[in-house]
Formats: C-alpha cells, sequence, structure tokens
C-alpha cells in the first residue's frame, strides 16, 4: 500500500508540477478558462450560464450527478432563484431517509438547549469537589465532547445531502461571520442550538434579524464575555466585536467612546440556564425579561443615558439594544462591510470596489435584505466571471470530493470527514478569535495544505476512508464510481492536458480516483 501511495505521488507531482504549490490559483485558472464543451444546450436565451454547472460548483459544497441533473432540467435562473429560497429547519424531505434518521437521533435534535444545559450542570456539579472521582471528571468532559460531534456531524451531513446548497454555504458563513469558539467553556453544549436558532433561520433574511438572534444567543454571550457586563464593572469584549467584526468593520468610522456606550447598553444581556422563578427585583420587576436562556436582568444594567453613533439613547432597559442594533445594522459602513466579506466569499480574493459598492447600495435600499443583495451579486458580469476560478478553501474541498465520489448515498461515520478538518485547519468550530475563518486563497494553499488534501483524496479514492463504518465496528462497500456520466459529460471537458495524461497513466481505478480527486480542477471552483 505504500508503495502505491509513493508511485502515485511521484506521478502527480510529475504531471501537475507547479500547480501544486501556492502558484495553484493562477495555474486552474488558466486552464478551466479554455475547456469549454462544445454543443452544450441553452438553458435560458436570457441567462449568463453558458456552463451551468460551474454556477452549481459556485452556489454548492460541490457538483454530484444530482445537482448536475437538476440545474439542467430547471435550467440556470430557476434553479439559481431555486436556491434562493429557504429549506424547513429540521427534516428535510428531500434529503436521504437515513441521512435524516441520522439527524433525528442526535441528542442536540431531540432536546431544547435547556434541558441540555439543565443536565449538564447536574453532570458538572457531581464532578467538582473534593468527593467527586475521576470517572465523574471524565463523563462531564466526554459528553461535552460529544455533544460538539454531534454539532459538526449534523452540520457535515446537512452540506453534504440537503438540497438547498447555498442554504447550506450560508450557514457556513454567517457562523463564520459570528464566529464562537467550541474550546471555551461549555459552549460546546450550545453550539448545536446556536447554528439552529441563531443563524440558520435568518441566513437568506435581513442582516438585523442575525445581528439580534446572536446577540441575544447564550454562546455569543458567554464566548465574548458579555455575561460578565454590568454596571460598574463593564466588560467591552462583545461591544467592541460587535462594531469591528458583526457589523461596520474596523475602519467604520466608530469611536473608542461608541464601543464604552454599547457597552453600557449592552450591562445586564446575558443568559441563565437555571430553572427558577424570576428574581425578585422591587420597581425593576416589569423591565425583567427571560426567553428560553436569554436573560435581562434590570439590577445588573446601566439606565443612565447613552451617547452612541451620534444619537442619545434613552436609558430605559433592553430595548436600547433594539435601538443600537438599528443603527448598527442600517449603517453604510455596514452595508459596505458585510458586502464586502458576501463578495469574498462568492467572488474570490480581490472584488472589485464597482462589485461591493452595488451589493451595499442594494443593502441599503432593502434594509439589510440579504436575499436582495445576493441576487445583485449573482445578476454581475464579475461574478460570472468568477466562476470555475475561485480557490477552495478546506471544507469546500473536502465536501466536494465526497459529494463527487458519492452523491447521494449516505455516508454513514462523519468522524473521518471532521479529522480531516482539523488536519487542514478548518474545523467547524474550531476558530479561536472572534474574527473567524480567512476567506481569502492565500490562506489555505500551502505546499502543506496540498500533501494533506492528496492524502484525503487517496482516502477517499481508495474506499477505505471509514465513512462507512456501522457503529458495530463493519466496514460497508463505499469504492466511488468517478469514472461515469458526470465525467465524461462535463468533468472530462475541464480538465487540463497534463490532467488527462495523468489519468490515463493511472495504474489502477484507485489511483485514477485520487488522480481526479487530488487534480489541480478540484481546487477550484
Amino acid at each position: 500500500m505504500q508503495l502505491l501511495f509513493s508511485s502515485t505521488r511521484r506521478r502527480l507531482l510529475a504531471a501537475f508540477g507547479g500547480c501544486l504549490l501556492p502558484m495553484m490559483v493562477s495555474c486552474t485558472s488558466a486552464q478551466t478558462t479554455t475547456a469549454t464543451p462544445q454543443n452544450r444546450p441553452n438553458d435560458n436565451a436570457q441567462v449568463a450560464y453558458p456552463m451551468p454547472e460551474l454556477l452549481v460548483e459556485r452556489l454548492s459544497w460541490g457538483i454530484n450527478t444530482s445537482t448536475a441533473m437538476q440545474v439542467h432540467q430547471l435550467g440556470a435562473a430557476k434553479y439559481l432563484q431555486q436556491q434562493l429560497q429557504l429549506a424547513p429547519m429540521t427534516n428535510v424531505p428531500d434529503m436521504p431517509q437515513l441521512v435524516r434518521e441520522q439527524i433525528a437521533g442526535m441528542t442536540i435534535s431531540q432536546k431544547s438547549l435547556m434541558e441540555i444545559a439543565t443536565e449538564l450542570e447536574q453532570l458538572r456539579q457531581s464532578s467538582e469537589g473534593k468527593d467527586a472521582s475521576d470517572d465523574r471528571r471524565k463523563q462531564y468532559q466526554q459528553e461535552l465532547n460529544r455533544l460538539d460531534r454531534e454539532a459538526q456531524s449534523r452540520a457535515i451531513l446537512r452540506a453534504l445531502y440537503s438540497p438547498q446548497q447555498l442554504q447550506e454555504q450560508l450557514c457556513w458563513f454567517w457562523f463564520n461571520h459570528f464566529n464562537v469558539f467550541q474550546g471555551k467553556a461549555n459552549i460546546r453544549i450550545m453550539l448545536g442550538d446556536y447554528e439552529e436558532q441563531a443563524i440558520r433561520p435568518h441566513v437568506l433574511g435581513h442582516f438585523r434579524e442575525l445581528l439580534l438572534a446572536t446577540s441575544h444567543h447564550p454562546a455569543m454571550l458567554r464566548y465574548l464575555d458579555n455575561e460578565q457586563n454590568a454596571v460598574n464593572h463593564p466588560n467591552e469584549n462583545y461591544a467592541r466585536e460587535i462594531m469591528e467584526l458583526h457589523s461596520m468593520g474596523v475602519d467604520g468610522g466608530y469611536t473608542q467612546k461608541d464601543v464604552q456606550e454599547l457597552a453600557r447598553i449592552l450591562t445586564g444581556v446575558g443568559f441563565n440556564f437555571k430553572r427558577e422563578s424570576p428574581p425578585r427585583l422591587g420597581n425593576l420587576q416589569s423591565q425583567y425579561v427571560r426567553s428560553g436562556a436569554f436573560e435581562f436582568n434590570p439590577k445588573r444594567h446601566d439606565y443612565g443615558d447613552k451617547q452612541f453613533l451620534g444619537h442619545v439613547i434613552r436609558g430605559r432597559g433592553l430595548g436600547e439594544l433594539d435601538e443600537a442594533i438599528d443603527l448598527l445594522a442600517r449603517s453604510p459602513a455596514t452595508a459596505h462591510f458585510v458586502s464586502r466579506k458576501l463578495a469574498l466569499f462568492f467572488v474570490g480574493d480581490s472584488p472589485s470596489p464597482e462589485l461591493v459598492n452595488k451589493m451595499a447600495a442594494t443593502f441599503s435600499s432593502t434594509d439589510g435584505d440579504i436575499r436582495a443583495v445576493l441576487n445583485t451579486l449573482f445578476a454581475t458580469t464579475e461574478f460570472t466571471a468568477s466562476l470555475g476560478h475561485q480557490f477552495k478553501d478546506p471544507q469546500h474541498y473536502v465536501f466536494s470530493a465526497l459529494r463527487l465520489a458519492y452523491d447521494d448515498k449516505p455516508i454513514l461515520n462523519t468522524n473521518p470527514v471532521i479529522s480531516w478538518m482539523a488536519r487542514l485547519g478548518q474545523p467547524r468550530y474550531g476558530k479561536l478569535t472572534p474574527d473567524g475563518y480567512p476567506l481569502t486563497s492565500t490562506a489555505w494553499d500551502s505546499p502543506g495544505q496540498m500533501t494533506t488534501r492528496f492524502e484525503i483524496a487517496k482516502a477517499i479514492g481508495n474506499g477505505s476512508a471509514g465513512l462507512f463504518r456501522t457503529e458495530n465496528g463493519t466496514d460497508l462497500p463505499g469504492f466511488p464510481q468517478l469514472s461515469n456520466v458526470l465525467y465524461f459529460t462535463y468533468l472530462q471537458s475541464m480538465l487540463s492536458p497534463n490532467s488527462l495524461k495523468s489519468l490515463e497513466q493511472a495504474a489502477s481505478p484507485q489511483e485514477w480516483n485520487t488522480l481526479l480527486l487530488a487534480s489541480p480542477e478540484m481546487m477550484v471552483r
């Protein structure tokens, strides 16, 4: 096996040469522009997508046979509009039954955050103190890790099998934008709910909804320390990141005084996992707010008036946060900052100022309607010209390889995928800092990254990754049939002469699969 790996790797390096190094992006850009299939039927004369498969590559986590058929049946324009619709949050009927059963069987799908938090708090208390056993402490950490892994597995299964691929990409994009880190305190118990309740329902809605929902979720409030923010004991961490990373951007024109005033507005905004009656607050009782785990405690709030972004916000309780969110969401700086991040994700490393300005104008005129902003983006020639040239980050590479290899055949074990993402430096909830993972190709195109991608391509191509391992340890057949209709009708036409020659020289089906999945063309979308 090691001999095959070495010979395959030598053949790959000889065939692809410098394209596997950081120069890879320019190599693939030149190759993909010259390989346009001939005599392909035009889906819709009004749609400027002569290669609808390239549109699928960009709007999805990767093309597979079923999505290629779908885009040709609907036409590019209808496919695009279908992708701009929001799917049901649970039990998506078009996903394979086995995938739906896996997701439905998860604790995070069956229990609310309050239920999970209550159970884990009891376990934590029993694991502390001088009489606690090592087994109890270990059990507590294992349960935190299990819930974290469930959240990762659910996200992976949806990314691979949901028919609403654009929605799944946006779930990742917005989680990354409003990033929280799995390793802090007990945030692992909150990840599934944070993604499901604060992010997913709003990914194609109005930006203000996202900003408000994340500001009310325990995962964000714990991650950025707002639970410690109280009158006479201010903590500015969350206030600063809301402005710098979530809305206006570091160059958005706000001042340190604005950060301090927003921190005052946020005093008393926190959460409470205890099932108990509201505290006795005297004349402040009517100001107390509890919704699920979210809690606004007026005794911890600074009721003085604030000067925020040039506006006076009267001290009146939680309503101050609503007013501040309105100001942030409707700021021209926010329209520009958010539009540029969307353009980085969907177009590439250097979106033009004209494109960003056009998107920002839509953002402002529609009160931050994300669907409208994306419609503006997808209608531009800059977006169309970028198709097939954007370098994939690790998650796009792994998911696209799996979707191409297995189409709608459900994997049974997501552990290898979770491990690959960690090896590639992009675990789902593993970014320590609140800025999220970088969206530019230079963060992901190192020689070491390419070597690891080749090893993953080999594991998938050989069918030896353990993706179809059952709970009792049995490995079911999982050899991918990549030499299929999709390859001959689309993929083959996109490959450079070097890549085609390398595939012709493959010594086995396993090696052929590996070389295809590790080819330079598989690194772009």
